[in-house]
């Protein structure tokens, strides 16, 4: 059996610093056919203000990041919607691991709680957490979805870009 063409490509090659992990492409982002392009999503602002984009990318350059050390998956890559529209459909921590362990990244970033419980399998709390995945140092970051607004802070994306540069 053939499973679904991911909804959007992995931007994964070797030698990044970070990759941000989403749960699953949100339904504008499926729409556009570009990553966190929900006109209320934070991401491309945040990247830039905290120093891991020297500029400020449209979420249709996505493929661009690579050449500022940065990329791109989710947690599903067979379904879209919100969190709780895609619930488990899709959701492949086992691709996840050897995602991450082909492409070797030094930081593996979870973007929200969701996709960081559903890839560990367990509660989570925000910022730098003790284990590894794929061999990448793992965080959890406050989801930058419009949806998720009541819980945004950016200091733990601040704490992220400050390790990266600090290497």
């Amino acid at each position: 059996m053939s499973l679904p063409p991911p909804v959007l490509p992995d931007v994964l090659v070797p030698g990044l610093r970070v990759v941000f992990c989403g749960y699953a492409p949100g339904t504008a982002s499926a729409r556009a056919g570009a990553y966190y392009a929900g006109p209320g999503n934070r991401f491309w602002p945040t990247l830039h203000e905290v120093g891991l984009a020297p500029l400020l990318l449209r979420p249709a350059e996505f493929a661009r990041l690579p050449e500022f050390g940065v990329g791109l998956t989710d947690v599903s890559k067979t379904a879209s919607g919100s969190d709780q529209e895609v619930g488990r459909r899709g959701v492949d921590p086992e691709r996840l691991v050897a995602a991450i362990e082909a492409a070797s990244p030094t930081h593996l970033a979870f973007n929200g709680k969701n996709a960081a419980r559903a890839a560990l399998g367990r509660p989570v709390t925000y910022g730098r957490r003790p284990e590894r995945l794929g061999g990448a140092t793992v965080w959890v970051l406050p989801s930058t979805s419009g949806a998720a607004r009541g819980f945004w802070n950016i200091e733990p994306w601040r704490e992220l870009a400050r390790a990266i540069e600090g290497q």
